[in-house]
């Protein structure tokens, strides 16, 4: 066993990735105050090639260099919009025709592992602040809100790790791969 280079891995120029067809995911980042979860939220749309992250209220935005330091570049592919407030975005996705799925942890949440996504549809991922969580109207807006189900102690995961494993999980269920 051996350790691929860069140049085995054979990835794709940011021209490339802006030419290629995107994933039918897009993020919503709802009042995040972490600049390093901004930038991991960039680096996993990346590796996933999904659409779009829209960044909202608080959450910082490119250029920021502690959002570079996680995103490693991924600023550069990964196509982002700043919205004053996260109502505005989940108003303008479900226009056009994405299902908002919120990951919180809410009465009557779906557990992700029970969620079957329907091929052909586009989704909305909307991760809440570290503190407060999704805010409250835009969790009402939603078709559904999913949780991500934890055996521990702790209450949450980081939004960064909810976010891999949520968008990991899509993928795969849509059979992105």
């Amino acid at each position: 066993m051996k350790k691929l280079s860069m140049e085995e891995l054979d990835r794709i120029s940011v021209g490339e990735f802006k030419q290629k067809e995107k994933s039918p995911i897009v993020l919503v980042l709802d009042n995040v105050r972490s600049l390093n979860n901004v930038g991991s939220a960039f680096r996993t749309a990346d590796a996933f090639r999904i659409e779009k992250i829209f960044l909202c209220g608080i959450t910082g935005t490119p250029p920021h260099r502690d959002i570079q330091k996680t995103a490693l570049g991924a600023t550069e592919s990964v196509d982002w919009e700043y919205c004053l407030n996260t109502g505005l975005a989940v108003e303008k996705l479900k226009s056009s025709g994405y299902q908002l799925c919120a990951l919180e942890q809410v009465e009557n949440s779906t557990m992700l592992n029970e969620f079957s996504p329907e091929k052909g549809k586009k989704y909305a991922l909307i991760f809440g602040n570290e503190v407060f969580g999704v805010e409250e109207e835009v969790l009402k807006a939603c078709d559904r809100v999913l949780e991500i189900p934890q055996l521990g102690t702790k209450h949450s995961l980081n939004i960064s790790v909810s976010l891999g494993i949520a968008v990991w999980d899509l993928m795969v269920k849509l059979e992105e791969f």
